[in-house]
């Protein structure tokens, strides 16, 4: 972990008006006069936490590797195969953990979210020796939203390199736990102390932010206390305590009016729908370079691409997701018909609009309201209620539930994990959670055509060896 500390991230120093400039200022750890300057500063703190949230955007996390690719290739939501050509991902969607392409991008994730942590234990440390630069306020609030970004980020390193939770594995050494500002090497725990640690920064987290439930649209990219009840409900879902987990979204569902429904409108505008459902947001992060050529959809997802290079769904599995609800928002919005020289469906969540001040252009959501009724239908012990919820969010996607409702199955709620996260890399853990031993292969054109066998050899991402030889 050492070698990791020599690359911090740098600190982000914006000017807050409507166009903003940014330069980098590079904060070594010897180098205390420069770190001193930064936390003796309001204007200089704030630009500190600000540039956290740019590395929580950037394609090395949840612009792309921990969104937009690796866990929905995981996951098997796209085709690897068209005729005899191989995707360029295909040694990921075969949990080809050691080949040289997917470790080093697992090495990715695990160095940069690492940095992340660090920068967030550095700016709890540098406002503990220069109190009173900051108001009180704004200092719980800082406070509250670091130690916020740490548990995410432990728990989405949980997630990928952490044994099977739901098991008896669950006491097996995972990861560290790092809540120091020094360069210090953190032994790997158990499993189940890195919950009890994640959980314990998402309750410090959720009492100091406990006065921050001003929504605005702009708010929705920083944490606050329902960021904080949003991640407890999923933690705890993990964890499987879904007494706890239903309590925390219910905090969201009995408050879904600062999170409302997408409006069929804005999503059917003429040049600029609102694909990725942004008024339903609970947390999203902003990365500039999503609808760039060389970092985003253009990269990933644009029918312009070799068959080789694009993320696709296989088209027959599409038609059959939606066999039962094909007017699903969802399917209507999100997938081209016509894609040009190409014989499937594309991906457009998100794809560029013509409104370039659009406030939802280049976001990737990473919470929302539809994944706390999940929850909740999940952990309701009344399968009357768990439907209800269940059947509310298919509703809100244009399915008409008097002809069409279903009951809170695992089988109905996995459905929706597939419709609802692509692109935001959820349903990988969905899986890992549920322990689902066989899970389609994506592609393949029904589930029962050779589906994957899944265990700890491929749901245990190994630690990669940036890590393992540097301790």
């Amino acid at each position: 972990m050492r070698k990791i500390y020599k690359y911090l991230i740098a600190a982000t120093f914006a000017a807050t008006s409507l166009s903003s400039c940014t330069k980098f200022l590079d904060l070594k750890p010897e180098d205390r006069l420069l770190e001193e300057q930064v936390f003796s500063s309001a204007a200089n703190t704030a630009a500190y936490l600000n540039g956290i949230y740019v590395k929580l955007g950037t394609a090395q996390l949840y612009g792309e590797n921990l969104t937009l690719t690796i866990p929905d290739i995981l996951a098997q939501q796209y085709n690897m195969t068209y005729g005899a050509t191989l995707s360029s991902y295909y040694t990921y969607s075969q949990y080809q953990y050691t080949s040289g392409q997917v470790a080093n991008k697992t090495a990715e994730i695990w160095t940069n979210a690492y940095n992340a942590i660090f920068n967030a234990n550095r700016l709890i440390s540098g406002m503990d020796k220069n109190p009173g630069v900051l108001t009180s306020q704004t200092s719980t609030t800082f406070r509250g939203e670091a130690i916020a970004m740490r548990a995410m980020l432990h728990f989405d390193l949980l997630r990928l390199f952490g044994p099977m939770y739901n098991s008896p594995d669950s006491v097996l050494k995972s990861i560290p736990y790092n809540t120091s500002a020094e360069i210090t090497v953190n032994p790997f725990l158990p499993a189940n102390e890195v919950m009890s640690l994640i959980m314990s920064d998402l309750s410090k987290a959720e009492s100091l932010l406990s006065n921050d439930k001003t929504m605005t649209f702009g708010k929705k990219y920083k944490f606050n206390y329902y960021t904080v009840k949003a991640l407890q409900a999923r933690v705890n879902l993990y964890r499987g305590n879904k007494e706890a987990a239903l309590a925390c979204a219910k905090v969201l569902i009995d408050n879904s009016a600062l999170f409302p429904w997408v409006d069929k409108f804005f999503l059917n505008e003429k040049g600029n729908p609102d694909r990725i459902f942004s008024t339903e947001m609970i947390l999203g992060i902003y990365n500039d370079n999503l609808s760039s050529t060389s970092n985003g959809y253009l990269k990933l997802f644009s029918g312009g691409l070799a068959d080789n290079a694009i993320l696709a769904p296989k088209d027959e599995r599409l038609t059959a997701l939606y066999a039962d609800a094909s007017a699903d928002w969802r399917y209507s919005s999100q997938f081209w018909d016509v894609p040009g020289s190409k014989i499937y469906r594309t991906f457009l969540k998100y794809a560029d609009v013509e409104d370039r001040t659009k406030p939802f252009r280049n976001t990737i959501p990473l919470l929302k309201l539809s994944e706390m009724y999940y929850i909740a239908a999940e952990c309701e012990s009344d399968p009357n209620i768990a439907s209800g919820y269940l059947n509310k969010v298919r509703n809100q996607r244009g399915i008409d539930i008097t002809t069409n409702s279903v009951p809170a199955t695992e089988a109905e709620i996995r459905k929706e994990y597939k419709k609802e996260f692509l692109g935001e890399g959820q349903l990988f853990y969905y899986y890992k959670r549920t322990n689902t031993a066989v899970i389609p292969n994506g592609s393949k054109v029904s589930d029962t055509d050779a589906p994957i066998t899944m265990g700890p050899a491929q749901y245990v991402i190994p630690i990669p060896n940036v890590e393992i030889e540097n301790r």
